[in-house]
C-alpha cells in the first residue's frame, strides 16, 4: 500500500486534492470509511488535541491500521493542531502517519524553532511520517461565526507572504505547509465565506515546492475550492461541515423516532447527512463529476 507522501505525489501529478476530515467518534469514521470506499480514493483522518482526549490516539491508531490492513483502504491519520512538542511526541510514538504542529500563534522566530525541534524528532523516528508546519493566524474550533475571531487575518497585507513561507520552509524542513490565504477555521452566519488568495497561493507553492495544506475549509466556495487544487492545494481540511452534518442528522433522528434508545439506531441519520457531505467534497476535491 501507498505511504501517504506518495499518495500526495500522485495526487500533485493529478491536480488534486486528498480530503481530510476530523472525527472523534466511530459514526464519522463510518461514514468516511465508507464513502472513500465507494469512491475509491484516499483520504486522511485527523484528531485534534481536544478529539484525541476523547477517542485515545492509540484507539485512532488502531482502528486506522484495521481499514488499511484488513479492508485494503488507504486512509491515513494526523494529529491535527497539536501545539506543543510533547503532544506531537505522543501521536507520534503512537503510530500517526502526519503531524501538524501548529505554531501559528507564536512568534515567527519561536515557530521556527520548535519546528525544527519536532521535525527532528519526527524524522529521527520514521521518516515516513510527514510534518506540517502552519503560519498565520486563522482562528481555531468548529464556529457559526458571526464575526471575524481575534487575531485571524483576512486583510491581503495580514496573509502569509511568499518570504514568510519560503523563510519557514527551508528553516524547519517540514513536508507539508498550511499558510493564511484568505480561510478562516468555522463559517460564518449570514455572511459571505471569506474569499481564497488564489494568486497568493500559486506564489507560495511555487516558492516552497512541497504540497499546501487548506484548513477552514468548511463553507468556502467550490470555485475557490478548484481553484485553489489547481494552484497547488494538495489537502483540503473540512471539520465544521461534517460537524453540522452530524447534528442535524440526529435531531432528525431523535424527531422521527422519539422512543428509540438504540445509539447506533439513532446514528443513522447523521451517518447519512455526513455521507452526503462527503461525497460532495470529495467528488468535487477529486474532479470526480
Amino acid at each position: 500500500m501507498r505511504t501517504l507522501r506518495e499518495v500526495l505525489k500522485d495526487a500533485d501529478r493529478r491536480d488534486v486534492a486528498i480530503g481530510h476530515f476530523n472525527i472523534s467518534e466511530l459514526g464519522a469514521l463510518k461514514a468516511v470509511a465508507e464513502v472513500a470506499k465507494e469512491l475509491k480514493l484516499p483520504v486522511i483522518i485527523g484528531t485534534s488535541e481536544g478529539e484525541r482526549e476523547f477517542l485515545d490516539l492509540h484507539d485512532a491508531v488502531a482502528l486506522i491500521r484495521d481499514l488499511r490492513e484488513n479492508h485494503r483502504q488507504e486512509i491515513y491519520l494526523n494529529a491535527d493542531h497539536t501545539k506543543s512538542f510533547e503532544k506531537i511526541k505522543e501521536a507520534v510514538d503512537a503510530g500517526y502517519d502526519a503531524v501538524l504542529f501548529d505554531g501559528a500563534a507564536l512568534p515567527m522566530d519561536e515557530n521556527i524553532r520548535v519546528t525544527q525541534a519536532v521535525v527532528q524528532y519526527v524524522k529521527s523516528v520514521n521518516r515516513e511520517i510527514l510534518v506540517e508546519g502552519e503560519i498565520g493566524n486563522i482562528g481555531s474550533g468548529s464556529t457559526i461565526r458571526k464575526a471575524l475571531p481575534q487575531g485571524a487575518v483576512i486583510k491581503p497585507g495580514d496573509l502569509t507572504t511568499v518570504e514568510e513561507a519560503k523563510k519557514f520552509v527551508q528553516a524547519t524542513g517540514v513536508d507539508l505547509l498550511a499558510p493564511a490565504v484568505g480561510n478562516i477555521h468555522g463559517m460564518f452566519a449570514n455572511a459571505p465565506e471569506p474569499a481564497l488568495d488564489i494568486e497568493r497561493i500559486w506564489a507560495i507553492k511555487e516558492a516552497v515546492k512541497i504540497p499546501l495544506v487548506l484548513h477552514g475549509g468548511s463553507g468556502n466556495t467550490d470555485a475557490d475550492f478548484a481553484n485553489a487544487i489547481h494552484a497547488g492545494v494538495r489537502i483540503v481540511h473540512i471539520s465544521t461541515e461534517l460537524r453540522l452534518a452530524w447534528r442535524k442528522g440526529m435531531e432528525e433522528s431523535l424527531k422521527q423516532k422519539p422512543d428509540e434508545v438504540a445509539p447506533y439506531k439513532l446514528m443513522e441519520g447523521s451517518i447519512e447527512e455526513m455521507k452526503e457531505v462527503l461525497r460532495r467534497r470529495l467528488k468535487l476535491f477529486s474532479k470526480i463529476s
